[in-house]
């Protein structure tokens, strides 16, 4: 593994063995993408609370423009990636959750030393989202694995329109993170 692979974001398979590479069945979408961990000895949570602290503002004007647009049609408002609630003593401290707390977006479903699995769920399609920490290669890499299970129609265009822009986001967000960029 040469310096540059070190430096970037590759798409990758889901890693098997994983809690996400389980609901991998029946998926209509999936990706997974890795970058270096530049933490290796923070658990699988806090590195997700470390990626979605580097949110870009672009990705927050996107996502509160998704809000207004998909709650035309049905779907729902789901927040920022970054959002903070109020069942936990520390949002910021990865100690502070347990499965079935809101993270964000998400509900954490899996709660891992090595890897962490999010979700959410709605009539239209069902998205789980997993950061795990491993090793290739003897390097310490993040992974960060997303599985949609869609329903009906309307979860199939909103994943024609949001893919692209899932993909960015995804990148930008690790990329951030492995340069150690707020």
């Amino acid at each position: 593994m040469n310096a540059t692979t070190l430096r970037t974001v590759h798409a990758v398979p889901l890693p098997e063995g994983t809690v996400i590479h389980a609901a991998l069945p029946g998926a209509q979408y999936a990706d997974a993408y890795q970058t270096p961990d530049p933490h290796p000895d923070a658990s699988a949570l806090q590195a997700w609370l470390d990626v979605v602290a580097r949110t870009p503002r672009w990705t927050r004007a996107l996502m509160a423009l998704r809000n207004r647009l998909v709650r035309l049609v049905g779907l729902k408002d789901v927040g920022q990636l970054h959002d903070v609630h109020g069942q936990v003593a520390d949002p910021r401290n990865a100690a502070s959750y347990r499965p079935g707390d809101r993270v964000g977006i998400f509900i954490l479903r899996h709660l891992g030393e090595r890897e962490v699995v999010m979700g959410q769920d709605d009539k239209h399609l069902d998205v789980q989202v997993s950061l795990c920490k491993r090793l290739v290669a003897g390097h310490p890499m993040l992974v960060l694995s997303t599985v949609v299970h869609i329903h009906n129609t309307l979860g199939h265009a909103y994943m024609a329109v949001i893919t692209p822009f899932h993909c960015a986001i995804v990148r930008s967000m690790l990329r951030r993170v492995a340069a150690g960029h707020r």
